[in-house]
């Protein structure tokens, strides 16, 4: 760990901080159908909960647009840096995009914290762009009591072939590519009750690029994809799910979770946009496993994986493509979600 504890500066840690699902549908709800918000070359806007926006480019391909700033999620400012750019790239990789150019935002406390440090975020940051082979082309900093980065990003998707929250069918499956838990981890190293072992699991997986996730999704003709963010799992699909039209049901014990977390959250390593997370979702859940397995899927990712709904007979192909990938659960029709 870093003699400075940048999540010190944090009210909270990463994506626990994004507001929850109730509170941006009535922050969206006056400016639902402007006229900037509506053209004819748009593919995929703010009518959808989605990861990115989708605009025609009128030639067979399509601009894939998105935006991830958070505040630190770790005390390692070049593994903040990292983190921030992985988790802004994957809106793209949900989209079946490839990520081409981003412009960083910085918010920086320039009488807390030196800038040196501030130097070490952007390094980190550019380093995860680069292994994506998308180029920054600028950005923008301002002065702020609270530290955040993150980017804009854009990316280039066949139009007729992006990926939507919109498509999953009744018999799909369910897969997830990375574990839950990271939420509990980040609040854990807030509150100095992780171990550096299991806040290194936490930080690889975030610093792992939803490329490969990504790109399969065009291989296997995927019907629904979606990046498990700030809104937890079971938050992200229930946006899947009312998208679609569908319901689905999850094997509890078949979701990946982080080495440490089911112990950390034992301990009450709970984020307050964990908690948000649960009470937006409950109207839809119904389960009668204990809470602390329910909260584990509620648990506010930052970074997190792709959540994918395809065809039975494209499973084994997907998961070849993408061995980290786990089978979680079917798509129904009963516009539920029920938790096994």
């Amino acid at each position: 760990m870093a003699d400075f504890l940048l999540t010190e500066y944090s009210h909270g840690a990463g994506c626990a901080c994004k507001l929850s699902p109730v509170e941006l549908a009535t922050i969206l709800e006056p400016v639902r159908g402007h006229a900037a918000t509506q053209h004819d070359d748009l593919i995929v806007g703010l009518s959808v909960a989605d990861d990115a926006g989708v605009y025609a480019l009128g030639d067979g391909r399509a601009l894939v647009q998105t935006v991830d700033i958070f505040t630190p999620v770790v005390d390692d400012p070049y593994d903040w840096g990292r983190i921030a750019a992985a988790n802004a790239l994957s809106d793209v990789y949900a989209m079946g995009g490839t990520p081409i150019t981003a412009l960083s935002y910085l918010a920086w406390p320039r009488d807390a914290l030196a800038f040196d440090l501030s130097a070490h975020v952007l390094e980190g940051g550019f380093d995860i762009m680069a292994e994506a082979g998308a180029t920054i082309v600028g950005g923008h900093s301002v002065d702020s009591p609270e530290p955040s980065f993150g980017f804009a990003v854009t990316g280039l998707v066949p139009a007729e072939e992006a990926v939507t929250l919109g498509g999953a069918r009744p018999g799909d499956k369910l897969l997830l590519t990375k574990p839950l838990g990271i939420g509990i981890i980040t609040t854990a190293i807030k509150r100095k009750l992780v171990t550096d072992e299991v806040a290194k699991r936490a930080i690889d997986v975030m610093t792992t690029l939803n490329r490969d996730a990504g790109s399969a999704l065009h291989a296997v003709s995927a019907h629904a994809a979606t990046d498990v963010t700030g809104f937890g799992f079971l938050g992200h699909l229930r946006e899947m799910c009312e998208a679609s039209g569908v319901g689905a049901a999850i094997e509890a014990q078949a979701v990946p979770v982080i080495e440490g977390a089911a112990e950390l959250l034992a301990q009450g390593a709970w984020a307050g946009g964990s908690k948000r997370n649960l009470e937006s979702v409950h109207r839809m859940v119904d389960s009668s496993l204990p809470e602390q397995k329910i909260r584990l899927l509620a648990d506010a990712q930052t970074s997190g994986g792709l959540l994918v709904s395809l065809d039975p007979g494209s499973v084994a192909q997907y998961l070849e493509l993408v061995p980290t990938a786990v089978e979680v659960g079917v798509v129904t029709d009963s516009l539920r979600i029920e938790v096994l």
